[in-house]
């Protein structure tokens, strides 16, 4: 697969990532690999009307899954097939007890347990073929560099988050409950990994205060305003680099953040 021209590390490189995206995204989604997938799942979706059929084809599930970020579960077939045949309808079904709510998301898309799945429906594999491509992007990316790709991935989730009509708490519970979203909010807010073990309500508490103090306000809506979602990206990438580098240029990229 394409692998993207990424010079620099850290928020240079994101930077230069910004700039040349759409010419490198235009690259990948030409690559033969890419195509022969789309082209499969365009042609055999429509036929697919269970849980079983869907995992039964690994290129078909591939598309699927990686649309979701859920790609790594690609070889974990009966814990898919049981999060696709349950649905999402019941409280107790499987994909409702999770705590990463992509699963949710994946078997509610699908709507495989309702007898009248979206998998016929035009527009709904469109919508899969284009998440996918970006899915793939973002995975090209951090083939290269993982905190890149951790940036775009809060990009495009938190901005769909910070638009949506769920409450204030949902919306902070929703970026808790997707890994890599709180990975991105915990670096750039300067917690520890360990932050993820303390109960929620006060996980909750620490997140709405940090972010007042970082950008003035404790809401997830926010980060509609671009501008904020760039500060928080450049915040995230400025303290990954920090934490790797020696002491004296550590708090000198800090001290440019504070600036």
């Amino acid at each position: 697969m394409y692998a993207p021209i990424i010079p620099l590390a850290g928020y240079p490189g994101w930077t230069f990532l910004q700039k040349t995206a759409a010419r490198q995204k235009a690259v990948l989604n030409k690559s033969p690999e890419l195509v022969r997938d789309i082209d499969h799942f365009r042609a055999k979706i429509g036929k697919v009307r269970t849980a079983d059929e869907l995992v039964g084809d690994r290129r078909l599930l591939s598309v699927a899954l990686t649309a979701f970020g859920l790609e790594g579960d690609i070889n974990n077939k009966a814990f898919i097939r049981k999060i696709l045949a349950e649905g999402t309808q019941k409280d107790t079904a499987f994909a409702n007890r999770l705590a990463d709510k992509r699963y949710l998301e994946f078997s509610r898309a699908f709507a495989l347990d309702t007898g009248e799945p979206n998998t016929g429906n035009t527009s709904f594999v469109e919508q899969i073929v284009a998440a996918y491509q970006a899915r793939s992007w973002e995975t090209a990316v951090g083939g290269v560099n993982n905190d890149l790709r951790l940036g775009l991935n809060a990009q495009r989730e938190l901005a769909t988050i910070a638009a949506s009509g769920s409450t204030s708490d949902t919306k902070w519970l929703s970026v808790l409950a997707s890994p890599p979203l709180r990975n991105v909010i915990q670096g750039a807010f300067g917690l520890p990994s360990s932050f993820a073990s303390v109960d929620l309500d006060t996980q909750m508490s620490v997140l709405r205060k940090r972010s007042q103090q970082i950008f003035g306000s404790s809401e997830i809506e926010q980060f509609k305003d671009p501008a904020n979602m760039e500060r928080l990206v450049k915040l995230f990438l400025v303290r990954s680099q920090a934490s790797l580098a020696p002491t004296s240029s550590a708090a000198m990229a800090l001290g440019l953040l504070r600036g």
